[in-house]
Parts: structure tokens; sequence; C-alpha cells
């Protein structure tokens, strides 16, 4: 009895472990064009592939035994013309076929149908803001941190910080830490990173800064921008 107990304790304890990312949902997005046409976006569950996800919402062909997306909604890739489908999540070039990525609660699944003519890699963009500051990568978060560069912007870094889930902090102790630089030069919304899942730098101007808050979802779709 005392061995059926402990089995039967091991298995509600797996089962529970199994469970933890399939409650909730993600978000899925296709969009052609760097996010210029909106093709689909919706509500998914959490818990499945990235790729089981997109086939649920959407008609797939794939290539090299599934794990290569060909075509969606019969809009299909084409190597003579450079275009392709590729796909984000939380605004991270993902490093994962579609097959292997498992979604997390608050992902966002992102697929763009783009020319790569004269860019094959763009490793993070802006437009799944305020992503990644919120879910990160495959279940795993970073701190969140603002910097800015003038004491008369302390007020609107204040309300960044909000919607971040950040703390302000000087430059030296950034750290390993997802940032938002805010500065006072009128420069458009960008972002930089190393690779998914790596530190993002993200930087804005005052201006672009003012209208985000205004309406955070000004910058939905797009690879960079927002002045």
């Amino acid at each position: 009895m005392r061995r059926l107990a402990a089995a039967a304790l091991a298995l509600a304890a797996l089962a529970g472990c199994g469970s933890t990312h399939t409650k909730g949902s993600a978000t899925l997005w296709i969009t052609r064009d760097r996010g210029q046409h909106v093709l689909l976006a919706g509500k998914v569950k959490a818990g499945q592939s990235a790729m089981q996800a997109l086939q649920h919402e959407a008609k797939v062909e794939t290539s090299y035994g599934g794990r290569f997306v060909q075509s969606i909604d019969g809009v299909s890739g084409d190597r003579s013309a450079q275009r392709d489908w590729f796909y984000f999540v939380n605004g991270y070039e993902a490093d994962q076929g579609a097959a292997d990525y498992m979604l997390h609660p608050g992902d966002v699944e992102w697929w763009d149908y783009r020319s790569w003519k004269n860019a094959i890699h763009v490793p993070i963009v802006v437009g799944a803001f305020p992503e990644p500051f919120l879910h990160g990568y495959a279940g795993k978060t970073r701190d969140a941190a603002i910097v800015f560069d003038s004491k008369a912007l302390a007020p609107q870094a204040g309300e960044l910080a909000k919607l971040i889930d950040a703390k302000t902090v000087t430059t030296d102790k950034v750290g390993d830490a997802n940032v938002l630089f805010l500065t006072k030069a009128d420069v458009p919304l960008s972002a930089t990173s190393s690779g998914a899942g790596k530190p993002v730098r993200f930087v804005i101007g005052v201006t672009a800064a003012k209208r985000l808050l205004a309406d955070p979802k000004r910058v939905r779709y797009r690879y960079s921008g927002l002045r």
C-alpha cells in the first residue's frame, strides 16, 4: 500500500509539473511585409508548440519533415523572389523551430511573410512591445530597467516603467537586465539584441515616448519606428 501511495504521489507531482504551461493563453499574429498587413490576430492556448497553435488557426504547409513552414493560408515562401515566413516570440527572432518551441502563458507568437533580400535575420523587433520585458523568452524572464538622460524625463520614465514592470536605474546598474533607454533626443523607438532570450536594449525619444504612453498599441506589428 505504501508503494502504491508513493507511486500515486509521484504521478500527481509529475502531472502538476507537466501542466505548468498548459493553463492560460498566448497570442498569435500573422502579418505580411514587416507587419504592414495584418492577416490574423487572436488568442491561442498555451502549453502547445508554436507550430500546433499556427496549424490550429491557419492552413499550413510544411517541409523538412514538418519542421519548416513553407506556406500559410496559401501564401508560400519563394526562394527566387527572396520572400519567406519568419517567426518571432515576444519580439525575439526565434532560435528554435516552431515544432520545438512550447508556448508559455502571455507569449506573443508572430509570423511575418517578408523579403529577406536585405536582411535575412532580424534578431529583435519592437512590434510586440511591452514584450519581451514582461514574458521574456521560453518562459525565462529578466529584470527590466529604465534609464533616462535628463531629470526632466523622470515622470515620463515612471510611466514607461509601469508598462514594462521596470525599475529606474543609472547606466552603471543595468547589468544583464532588459533596458529601455529614454532620451530627450528625437529618435524613434528601436531595439537591439544579440539573440533570442539575450538582454535587449530599447531606445526611445521623448516625442515617441509621449505617443507610446498615449497608446501603447501604436507600435504593434512594427519592426522598428514610431517617432
